[in-house]
């Protein structure tokens, strides 16, 4: 009886327990059905948003495509605002560049127009001193040739110009075989070989001047038996023979020619002697 009474509660709980396992069973279907619905829908908005993301893209990559056309239209009209700011920099640049220039220009054009001023006056002045000087050398070449025709005129009016000057003779015997060998005189200095012009143009001019009265004054007659009486022809000396002359202005003597202004000490009677 017991047993009897016992099945039904048995068997109640094992209904019970039955419910409960398939209440859990439907609970859990639930919970993955959920979820399965979860991961669909979260599929889905991923798929939906990456869609919208590259649709932004493109509009974004239209938009400013179509920004850049406009831009380089209005590059190409000269409207873009961007082109006239830079025009108008470079314009301020190439205004100021052209004044620099220009001042540039006018500072150089004054400093060559002063310069070139300078230069002429320096020209003018070195062209002044260049003319004094080669009047001022001139002027004293001139008056140089002017004394020395004065100085030759004289000399021709005294001396003529076809004069010739006689060498004084001198006679040497032959020495003896007994006679001893003459000694030089030591204090005799040799004739010197050429005219030493000591004197001043005054005292030479002084001189021809006084020579001149002296020569255009009447001569006494020379005696014969005078020893200042020499004869006209002239004689040949027993070693060799000495000529001088003048001629054109020049004194020839022992095969030189010498200039007239040296031979102002002829007028005296020097002549030097060959011994």
């Amino acid at each position: 009886m017991a047993s009897t009474l016992l099945s039904p509660m048995v068997d109640y709980y094992n209904d019970e327990e039955e419910l409960d396992s398939e209440d859990d069973d439907r609970s859990f279907r639930g919970i993955d059905s959920e979820e399965d619905t979860e991961d669909a829908s979260e599929t889905d908005l991923a798929k939906h948003n990456e869609d919208d993301y590259v649709e932004i893209k493109e509009q974004m990559y239209q938009d400013k495509l179509a920004s850049l056309k406009m831009q380089l239209t209005q590059l190409q009209e000269g409207t873009l605002q961007e082109y006239q700011k830079r025009m108008k920099k470079l314009d301020q640049q190439y205004k100021e560049r052209l004044r620099n220039a220009d001042l540039f220009l006018q500072l150089e054009t004054e400093q060559v127009e002063r310069n070139h001023i300078k230069e002429k006056k320096a020209a003018v002045k070195e062209f002044d001193d260049k003319k004094v000087e080669l009047k001022e050398n001139l002027i004293a070449e001139l008056e140089e040739k002017k004394k020395m025709i004065e100085n030759e005129k004289l000399t021709m009016e005294l001396t003529g110009d076809s004069m010739e000057v006689k060498p004084i003779m001198t006679r040497k015997l032959r020495r003896r075989p007994n006679d001893p060998v003459p000694i030089p005189d030591k204090r005799r200095k040799p004739a010197p070989a050429q005219l030493n012009y000591l004197l001043t143009d005054e005292q030479i001019m002084e001189d021809l001047r006084t020579l001149n009265k002296q020569l255009k004054s009447p001569k006494r007659p020379v005696s014969p038996s005078s020893p200042d009486h020499m004869p006209t022809t002239p004689v040949e000396a027993p070693s060799q023979r000495y000529e001088a002359r003048i001629e054109e202005g020049k004194l020839y003597y022992d095969k030189r020619w010498t200039m007239t202004q040296h031979t102002s000490r002829l007028c005296k009677g020097y002549l030097p002697k060959k011994e």
